[in-house]
Parts: structure tokens; sequence; C-alpha cells
């Protein structure tokens, strides 16, 4: 299914029934990455929307803007074109600082959000450090090596396939420009967003994510910043949504009942 939005169309699907959790991934990555934890929480009762960030996956590519706020402005026509009364928005990564500037925007469509590994504050960057991800960005198969060396100590039995799925997408014309752009974007401004987010906030985090220096210690920043709660996943990397779906789904559970 697809939406129409300023720009582009992006692409989503949709299982279950019940209250509306919206799962968004991060850069280079498609809605395939909640491939584990999406069948278990739609048997906890809820429905639960996948969507591809704009300029990814089968959303279209060749986009003006691959900022934080344009991906949270995407997410608040998505929630109006499903016109649910409210929803818990889940953002990996990049998609973090992206369901911050959503909740900020439109507080009487957002319910609840979730940050996962998730980017709300800026990271500076040396150049040596900046030279890196423009090479991991301009290489498929490099930034498919990244993505696997992010999953820290559990592997998914499908990892492979994923991540060759990855690398067909960025293979596509426009994708790597798209990934580029939003990977070099180490200044996010969702953390002048976050004042203005009211819905109730969760933070989980892997303990072993490599992104962070001290991923326990990010977690408790960005919950204080968003007045949420921390949760820190043990022995997850990156994505412990496919890592650990059960314990993933086992931290947000109860957070989601509390919203509902």
């Amino acid at each position: 299914m697809f939406v129409d939005v300023p720009g582009g169309r992006l692409a989503y699907d949709c299982a279950g029934e019940g209250p509306l959790v919206v799962c968004v991934p991060g850069l280079g990555d498609i809605r395939g990455a909640y491939r584990s934890l999406r069948p278990l929480l739609v048997e906890a009762g809820y429905r639960v929307v996948t969507t591809d960030l704009r300029g990814h996956g089968e959303s279209s590519a060749g986009w003006d803007d691959y900022s934080q706020a344009a991906v949270g402005g995407d997410l608040v026509a998505l929630l109006e074109e499903l016109d649910a009364p409210g929803a818990v928005l889940l953002g990996n990564s990049y998609a973090g600082g992206g369901i911050v500037h959503a909740a900020a925007e439109a507080p009487e469509r957002v319910a609840g959000i979730v940050v996962i590994d998730g980017f709300v504050r800026a990271v500076p960057l040396n150049v040596a450090v900046r030279a890196l991800l423009r090479l991991v960005a301009a290489s498929p198969r490099l930034w498919s090596l990244s993505y696997a060396m992010a999953h820290r100590t559990a592997k998914p039995a499908d990892l492979g396939e994923h991540r060759a799925r990855l690398v067909a997408m960025l293979r596509q014309r426009g994708r790597r420009e798209a990934m580029r752009a939003m990977l070099l974007n180490r200044e996010p401004d969702a953390g002048r967003a976050a004042a203005q987010v009211r819905c109730p906030v969760l933070v989980l985090m892997g303990a072993k994510d490599p992104d962070f220096p001290d991923p326990a210690a990010e977690a408790r920043t960005q919950a204080s910043l968003l007045r949420g709660q921390a949760v820190v996943i043990d022995d997850a990397g990156h994505y412990p949504m496919s890592e650990f779906p059960e314990r993933t789904a086992a931290a947000l559970l109860p957070f989601l009942k509390n919203v509902f």
C-alpha cells in the first residue's frame, strides 16, 4: 500500500486488529526490519503498520529533504491516511528523531513513542569518521557488512536474506543518495522538538550498540530529555527488534498496555 505525501509517496503494510502501532526502520533499512517483532505485536492484539522511510524500500526516491523533521511530517501524513484516533510510533536509529518530530507536530494523533537505539541528539564526528561514513554510504556491500556487525551477539537466521534485500535496494537509482543524506546528518534537530512532546515515551537501547560510546548512558539521557523511561536490552546491538524480538516485545508490551 502507498500514501501520497508532498514530494513523493510512502510504502507501508498493515497486519492485525486493535490499537495502532506504527513501526519505522532506520536509514539504509527497510520495513522488513520489524519482520520478527511484528507477529508478536499482532498476536498481542495490535494493528501493526510497518513503513519505509522516504527514499528507501518501496517508497519513492528523489526527495529534496531527508531531515528528521521531514520524516516526522511523513509519519503525520501516514497517520492522517490511516485515520486512527491515536497511535504509538516505534522508530529505530535515524527514525527515532523522526517520531519525536511527529509527536511534537501532531499530539492529537500520537499516543506514545518508542525510540529504539535512536538518534535524537547531535553526535559530533571528526573528519576521519565522516570520511568513513561517506565510503560506507557509497557501497551497498560495505553497508551490508556494517549492518551485520551492528547485530552484536545474536544473528537472526534470515539476516543474510535481509542484507541481500538491502543491497538490492541500495543499488536502485537514488537510494544511496537518500541514505548518504541521512547518514551524514549528524546534527539532528529532534532535541529541540523533544521539549514539545507530551505523550508517554519509552527509550529502548541495545546494551552493546556500537553507535554509542555508552549505550546505557545515552538511553538515560534520551529518557530524561523526553521525560520518559529507559530500558536497556542485554547483549543487543543496534537492532534489538531483530536480534532479540522476544526481549524487545517483553519491554514494549507493558508500555503499550499503559498507553492504550
